[in-house]
């Protein structure tokens, strides 16, 4: 008799796999078929739900990849990767190496197409939320968990670190009766912070930063820390089109 597990796992395979009928179609029906852009916004509504308090970054570079979406929780670090119908896993695999060295934990969420086979491009360790197209006239998603995501075992808190701005790692500095270090380098803080800050004290620290992380003032604050340290100002970046916020 197969586990409650497996039960579930076929099941929502069966629900979300895609018909010969479908795959047949699928060029005539493109436009039913759920994108990045249908799937984002009902996303972080379901996530809201899931996880109760959250923060949503989105398009985060770390390593050779961007992370679609970073969820903070009060003691986490999440990374999100979309597999859309309209996307493959050319670059999966490289993906999955760079959210591993950052977050506590990650996940996959997946089209219809993919829902099958995802379990054989990621770890067992990553989570899994399949997406599909609830049958209206208009483009709705739905969600299920096949796979909750659970510890991270590849994740380095160097990295994970990395993702705080200077101003930032200041005050957890302060919060852990830390010296200033001033004149050192950020990496230098890092490392000071790993060897004196446990990761039990350490996790939620970083999850409140990114929580209070406010970008209408980011500049003027990592500008006021530069010039107390005799730095030179950092000037304003022109916006590309996307607003990568960690």
């Amino acid at each position: 008799m197969p586990s409650t597990e497996s039960a579930k796992r076929n099941a929502a395979r069966e629900r979300t796999a895609v018909s010969p009928e479908t795959e047949c179609n699928a060029g005539k029906n493109t436009s039913k078929i759920l994108k990045d852009k249908d799937i984002r916004e009902p996303l972080f509504d379901f996530l809201e739900e899931t996880y109760g308090k959250i923060r949503i970054f989105e398009e985060k570079r770390m390593g050779g990849s961007r992370a679609d979406i970073v969820m903070v929780t009060p003691e986490l670090v999440i990374g999100i990767e979309i597999k859309s119908d309209a996307d493959s896993y050319t670059r999966l695999r490289s993906q999955v190496e760079d959210y591993d060295r950052y977050f506590d934990q990650n996940i996959v969420v997946v089209g219809t197409s993919h829902a099958m086979h995802i379990e054989e491009h990621v770890p067992e360790y990553w989570g899994i939320i399949t997406v599909e197209r609830v049958v209206t006239e208009t483009v709705l998603p739905d969600f299920y968990v096949l796979r909750k995501a659970s510890a991270n075992p590849n994740m380095r808190r160097k990295q994970k670190l990395s993702l705080l701005w200077r101003p930032e790692l200041v005050r957890i500095q302060a919060l852990n009766d830390m010296p200033k270090y001033a004149g050192k380098s950020k990496e230098f803080v890092i490392d000071k912070i790993l060897e004196r800050v446990p990761e039990e004290t350490l996790a939620p620290q970083i999850s409140e930063e990114l929580f209070e992380r406010d970008y209408s003032m980011i500049l003027e604050t990592i500008n006021e820390y530069r010039q107390q340290h005799g730095q030179k100002k950092r000037r304003k970046r022109r916006r590309r089109k996307y607003k990568p916020i960690v």
